[in-house]
């Protein structure tokens, strides 16, 4: 069964010499970076960025990352990294996948979930605050369960 997808947003970027290793591959621990890049760009584009959390009272912290590395990125490449927001109750949920946009090749599989923590007593929240829902919700492309 295919999951839902409530909102995406993507960017695009080229790898930068400092990313890579001596076999001009893109060093593990940088697709993290990329992932939070394009996470900044959707929450942003979501008029629901970092800054807006705090706002809200709230912070954000991601609780679980995980990676699948199809291919390697190379210095020079052009990829996009697609973010999908895909569970928006008790957590915050985002799938990404990054390819080549030469090829369309798929280069790396992953997924972080984010939790609400109060920014007053510290306490994770298990019910979504509003503010998050509503941001989320008038994203154009929006799409209800």
């Amino acid at each position: 069964m295919a999951k839902h997808i409530y909102c995406r947003h993507h960017i695009e970027l080229e790898v930068p010499f400092f990313d890579v290793d001596a076999m001009h591959i893109v060093w593990h621990g940088h697709y993290v970076k990329y992932l939070e890049v394009a996470r900044c760009a959707l929450l942003g584009a979501i008029g629901y960025d970092y800054g807006e959390m705090g706002r809200q009272g709230y912070s954000w912290p991601v609780v679980q990352l995980n990676l699948k590395y199809v291919k390697p990125a190379r210095f020079g490449q052009r990829i996009r990294v697609e973010a999908a927001v895909v569970e928006i109750e008790s957590c915050l949920r985002i799938d990404y996948t990054i390819s080549d946009i030469e090829s369309g090749a798929k280069l790396t599989k992953a997924s972080t979930t984010q939790v609400a923590v109060s920014l007053e007593n510290g306490e994770m929240q298990f019910q979504t605050p509003p503010s998050w829902l509503s941001a989320v919700q008038r994203h154009p492309s929006f799409q209800a369960v």
